[in-house]
């Protein structure tokens, strides 16, 4: 049976026994499971809590101990001495984004079109064990409410509704000869809108969280591969950006930015954005403001990967391979820098594209951040960073209120998975892949994660 299939009918049947929600029994009591015989990465340490057991009742852990847990009527599952992990978190998707181009998708693609991959691509991102992942940018409260109902299976999903850039700027995805004014596909379906003052910030700011948003995309630098702004652009006024913290602040929340220069990154922080995505040009000094405005970054580090310039989307158009060829010479320093002054760094991986080909840049992603960071910082950028970011919503715009996300411990949420091995010696039993342009298609989901729970529903379980 497909993974696709098994994991269909696996959710079910453990909806059908848990009964009208998450967790439930029949008779409106939490159902319990506990996993036993395992070894606990709780989402911060350096070192696995060995020959533990974790007992989850409802949606939230409710023991982690290395004592017997004695409990009656407890679905019992034997980790065999693997290991147990908080599922991962994602800080940078956009399961709204199907590609191929962003020119095809303003002028080509329905609703449907990117209501469908939306739906596969949160699937696919839930099979890749990632229970929670955060949209940055396109995608309203559509997505996240399905999810939530049962409707369709993925991730939680913290939305950012419509990015947020000027004219000309990376949040501009108008035809070429789209005049001043003209509307596009992009705005009808609030996935961004062109804000060029105050007041435009301020206006669609709060649409966004109208429409569901749980934060606010910020887009000040351009891109590598896009059609009218250049990386180095540094794009919204100290007011403009000022403006969308405002809004973010109104409803107890915050902004993430897209920046890539450190000029737009300062300026972020200045004006208090608290998320800088991607961030390529971060360096000491950005990493003393970071500190001091207790900001987090997340950073896609394929960027980094020496073929870039070798796709197609790149060396076959002119444009784009000059703007590619000076960011990699500009962001050569990233690495070491992060290295030397380390900040707190979630995971990212940016796919815009179908569920097959994310499902192997996810893969990538991971192997790249073992490769540059190691294992431990890699886990915890993977889990426990991953959900103080989703905190920084607030109380009450985080949709996910009753528990913390990324890490093993009482009263957290019970989104765990089970790996055939240790993470922290062998980083490949995550799910890593040694290829991304050129790679072959990967497995709906990696054999050696073998238990994957979001929200105390088990998902996929190939113990049995």
């Amino acid at each position: 049976m497909k993974i696709a299939n098994l994991l269909t009918a696996t959710a079910m049947s453990g909806m059908l026994a848990f009964g009208a929600g998450p967790g439930l029994a029949q008779d409106d009591t939490p159902a319990m499971t506990l996993f036993t015989n395992v070894h606990v990465f709780d989402g911060t340490s350096d070192a696995l809590l060995e020959n533990a057991s974790v007992l989850v009742e409802g949606n939230l852990i409710k023991t982690v101990s290395t004592e017997a847990i004695e409990v009656d009527d407890a679905t019992v599952i034997d980790g065999g001495g693997r290991t147990l992990t908080p599922g991962f978190i994602d800080n940078h998707v956009h399961l709204q984004l199907p590609g191929p181009t962003i020119p095809l998708m303003e002028t080509n693609s329905t609703w449907e079109d990117l209501a469908i991959s939306g739906v596969v691509q949160a699937e696919m991102y839930l099979m890749q064990g990632f229970t929670t992942v955060r949209d940055a940018g396109g995608a309203n409260a559509g997505l996240q409410r399905a999810i939530n109902s049962g409707t369709i299976i993925g991730p939680r999903v913290y939305p950012s509704a419509a990015f947020l850039g000027s004219r000309g700027g990376h949040a501009d995805f108008a035809t070429f000869t789209a005049p001043v004014g003209a509307t596009s596909n992009f705005n009808r379906l609030n996935m961004a809108q062109e804000v060029d003052n105050v007041g435009d910030v301020q206006k669609f700011g709060r649409n966004n969280f109208r429409m569901g948003a749980s934060q606010l995309k910020f887009m000040q630098s351009g891109g590598a591969v896009s059609a009218f702004d250049p990386w180095q652009l540094v794009a919204g006024s100290k007011a403009e950006i000022e403006a969308a913290v405002q809004v973010a602040n109104e409803y107890g929340s915050y902004v993430m930015s897209h920046s890539y220069r450190k000029e737009a990154i300062m300026n972020a922080l200045n004006a208090g954005v608290r998320s800088i995505e991607h961030g390529f040009m971060y360096d000491c000094e950005v990493g003393e403001l970071m500190k001091e405005k207790e900001a987090y970054i997340t950073t896609n580090l394929t960027a980094f990967d020496p073929g870039l310039l070798d796709i197609p989307a790149v060396k076959d158009v002119p444009a784009s391979l000059a703007k590619a060829t000076s960011a990699s010479a500009a962001f050569v320093d990233y690495i070491d820098n992060m290295l030397e002054c380390p900040v707190k760094r979630g995971h990212h991986t940016d796919c815009v594209g179908t569920a097959d080909a994310c499902n192997i840049q996810i893969a990538y992603e991971k192997k790249l951040a073992n490769d540059f960071f190691g294992a431990h910082t890699s886990l915890v950028a993977m889990t426990s960073v991953g959900g103080e970011i989703a905190a920084l919503t607030g109380d009450f715009m985080n949709p996910y209120p009753d528990g913390k996300l990324g890490v093993i411990e009482e009263g957290a949420y019970a989104d765990i998975l089970i790996l055939d091995g240790n993470p922290l010696e062998d980083f490949s039993v995550v799910g890593t892949g040694d290829q991304w342009f050129g790679a072959d298609p990967r497995p709906d989901s990696p054999e050696t994660i073998r238990i994957i729970m979001k929200d105390g529903v088990i998902y996929k379980n190939t113990l049995n």
